[in-house]
């Protein structure tokens, strides 16, 4: 027997970036291809067509009278934010719709039009981690998550960049369909059907361009593939067939760091990725290269405050709390 058809409204508008749209919408496709009913209507502020952020025009239902009652509210993100405030037609607009939704989500900088409608108030919620700090600061109500790939307190959901809409897309389908169904759309799409870790994992050091010079890039590539190597100046420059000082100014002038801050960065990031998938602190520290528990202390101390514990217990009660949620969700 079908289970009864399932609203998803996306609110689009000039500007969207496409791929949260079509991204959660082919992910609600694959479910009904498995047995789910999923009715997509894509909906304007004005009722008008819109235009996306690569130009491509995106044609709509109409306006938020087109779905009178939708069981998902899903509001996708645009480059427009937080570059400028959201408009009041939209805000309108989105407080209007989630009135009579049953659930909303936000994928990547959509969070800023949910925070401009009052709907993250008091609530956790994540971004795209380059704007995290400026959901913070443009909503001081909520209780801004800035490394995971998605959040859901209550009825509210919200993702990380891009990608993570279909993320959050695969744990809406299994909240309503189950384990099964996600797994089998997860398979379809080739994704994962839950990344480990958190933004951190994509944040740094692949944020910015490729270094220019070819000895940089090769160094950047040997440390991320194998970060407990030896990854010494010396090692590195002997590697490369190149003096320490030459490649400590190309660290300097293409990355503005030194290669032995590069390398512990690198390090630093694979073992937050490591304590989210619950290794112990200490083999976080041998798996990503420190070495050893206390220098990984220490750097943990210097960029967040915390320790490395403190760090996994309060990854492990945002994860505790998303998991309890959603198995109320079933009950």
């Amino acid at each position: 027997m079908l289970p009864d058809s399932h609203r998803v409204a996306i609110l689009v508008y000039d500007g969207v970036k496409l791929l949260d749209v079509a991204g959660p919408a082919d992910a609600f496709a694959e479910a009904n291809k498995l047995g789910a009913d999923y009715r997509i209507a894509l909906v304007s502020a004005t009722g008008e067509d819109v235009t996306s952020s690569i130009g491509i025009r995106i044609t709509v239902e109409g306006g938020v009278a087109a779905e009178p009652h939708p069981d998902t509210l899903l509001v996708p993100g645009a480059d427009l934010y937080p570059r400028t405030p959201v408009t009041p037609d939209l805000v309108d607009a989105t407080r209007d719709l989630a009135a009579r939704s049953d659930r909303v989500a936000s994928v990547c900088s959509g969070a800023f039009v949910l925070a401009a409608a009052g709907l993250l108030d008091g609530k956790r919620a994540t971004t795209h981690w380059k704007i995290t700090g400026e959901l913070a600061a443009r909503c001081p109500k909520a209780r801004v998550e800035p490394d995971a790939i998605y959040v859901r307190d209550g009825t509210t959901y919200t993702s990380a960049g891009v990608t993570a809409g279909i993320d959050l897309a695969l744990a809406l389908i299994e909240e309503d369909h189950g384990p099964d169904v996600s797994r089998e759309v997860a398979r379809s799409l080739v994704v994962y059907l839950q990344r480990a870790g958190g933004q951190s994992q994509f944040s740094a050091p692949l944020q910015g361009p490729p270094p220019r010079s070819p000895a940089l890039r090769g160094v950047v590539a040997r440390v991320t593939a194998d970060p407990a190597g030896d990854h010494s100046l010396a090692a590195l420059a002997t590697h490369l067939h190149i003096s320490p000082r030459h490649l400590t100014r190309l660290f300097r002038e293409e990355l503005g760091t030194t290669p032995a801050r590069f390398v512990e960065s690198v390090r630093f990031d694979i073992a937050k990725s490591l304590l989210d998938q619950g290794y112990t602190a200490t083999q976080a520290a041998s798996l990503s290269g420190f070495p050893g528990y206390e220098s990984l202390r220490r750097v943990f101390a210097r960029e967040l405050s915390i320790s490395p514990a403190a760090y996994q217990r309060r990854f492990a009660t945002a994860r505790r709390a998303q998991n309890g949620a959603a198995a109320a969700g079933h009950g």
